[in-house]
């Protein structure tokens, strides 16, 4: 059988309605800019994101008070993981809990934020979470802007006490939200390879986790190998690659139900398949004799369509968010570079032009950029560039970095790193500015990952 490291270079939903009932804001919302760091614009706390000086917005964090002593873990917990995300998106600088001059705040009165201002914090998070008769919880949380007296936003939420780390994501991509204007993307998950044992007998099995690396779930097994995951649009679904006995083999999988289903049986190969972003298509990598192309399969009716026809290797497509475009791989020039055509097939132009091979493209959410491999002079690094190969840049560069995945508001990549020899691959983070690079958790070695849409 081929390498691994060959394939490679060749190729839970739980909906918040039935999650969260009675969800009310608490209290009006006003629209004066914080201080600093914090511009205004149509009335939204607008953090400069990415690119330029920039200093992180110093917030103030106090655990969550409890209605009852038992749930005071439960209210450590929500604050503390509130913090980590924040922290992690490299835009707010969370103020140490020791330097509070108050450890818990009152969420029904207005805060002194004097005693908050003492401490440089520009905004302050304050919340509550009570044990209902039912033994749900509400949870509460209030945004405040401490130099203006102003609560920026406040949220009630009613759910089963075991969703409260989801609880902390949607608190957390509100304040992310309310404090840049755009999107946040905490309440996600990631699909990814777990490996564990002997590199020369690494065992793959698919994974599930929260993307701070919580609440790890596999999906499969491990009897087989398994590559390249990635998420349906509806985030309940993936596709992947297995090999097994015979020809490899692509599955789409229920993550919730478990139900698999063979997309097709190939003849030979087939690498990187994806979703298009109405969710009604699978487009994959086919190969035939010396070269591979790309054909599109509809999930509805299993037909295939042929995009590319040429003497190379053509891998790894990705679709543009409107789904108009294809980005993808190919060595048609002699060395694998990008190229960018239209959905249905047609003439390709190539995008890349630096120094070097570049592989495993993939298009932001947002539209804006493409992220992808780049090789050359021993080093593999994480790079974006424009839809129109302008302005690349190189994030992050090191030995076998590979596989970036954007999050759903395009804003952070996450990527693995495999260092060779008896250790194996880890994940990564690191936001599209390329300062802010951190390493996600795992039980054991991990890769290719998969970064999920919203929960919805």
């Amino acid at each position: 059988m081929t390498d691994n490291n060959d394939l490679r270079a060749m190729m839970f939903r739980l909906d918040r309605r039935q999650m969260i009932s009675g969800m009310a804001a608490l209290g009006a919302l006003a629209g004066v800019p914080l201080r600093q760091a914090i511009g205004q614009e149509g009335g939204r706390k607008q953090i400069p994101v990415p690119g330029g000086e920039f200093a992180p917005v110093p917030i103030a964090i106090p655990n969550f008070s409890a209605g009852t002593p038992g749930d005071a873990e439960v209210g450590v917990g929500v604050a503390q993981v509130i913090t980590n995300n924040l922290k992690r998106s490299g835009l707010f600088a969370p103020i140490d809990q020791a330097a509070f001059l108050e450890k818990q705040v009152n969420i029904d009165a207005p805060p002194n934020l004097n005693n908050w201002a003492s401490i440089k914090a520009q905004a302050l998070v304050v919340g509550r979470m009570t044990r209902q008769g039912n033994g749900r919880v509400k949870a509460e949380f209030r945004l405040w802007d401490v130099g203006t007296g102003q609560q920026l936003a406040g949220q009630s939420y009613d759910t089963s006490a075991e969703y409260w780390r989801r609880i902390a994501h949607i608190i957390s991509d509100q304040i992310y939200e309310r404090m840049t204007g755009e999107k946040g993307y905490f309440d996600t998950r990631v699909v990814f390879v777990d490996e564990s044992g002997a590199a020369d007998r690494r065992v793959k099995r698919l994974a599930l986790m929260d993307q701070d690396g919580a609440n790890v779930r596999y999906l499969t097994r491990g009897s087989d190998l398994v590559l390249t995951p990635r998420f349906s649009p509806s985030t309940q679904e993936i596709t992947y690659m297995e090999f097994g006995q015979g020809d490899p083999r692509v599955y789409l999988l229920n993550i919730e139900t478990g139900q698999r289903e063979i997309v097709g049986n190939f003849p030979g190969m087939s690498f990187s398949p994806r979703f298009s972003p109405d969710g009604q298509r699978v487009i994959m990598s086919l190969q035939q004799g010396g070269n591979s192309n790309l054909f599109v399969m509809d999930l509805r009716s299993k037909s295939m369509t042929r995009l590319t026809d040429t003497p190379a290797i053509d891998t790894s497509p990705s679709y543009a968010p409107d789904g108009t475009r294809l980005c993808f791989e190919s060595d048609r020039g002699g060395k694998p570079q990008i190229y960018v055509m239209p959905a249905t097939g047609g003439a390709a132009q190539r995008i890349s032009f630096g120094d070097g091979t570049y592989s495993t493209p993939v298009w932001s959410p947002r539209g804006d950029y493409i992220a992808f491999t780049k090789q050359g002079g021993g080093q593999f690094a994480i790079g974006i560039m424009k839809p129109d190969g302008s302005g690349e840049r190189i994030l992050t560069s090191g030995f076998h970095n590979e596989g970036p995945t954007f999050a759903p508001n395009g804003r952070v990549v996450m990527f693995f790193r495999d260092p060779g020899g008896n250790s194996g691959p880890s994940l990564f983070t690191i936001d599209v500015s390329g300062r802010n690079e951190l390493r996600v958790p795992t039980p054991g070695f991990a890769s290719d990952p998969a970064w999920s849409p919203l929960l919805s």
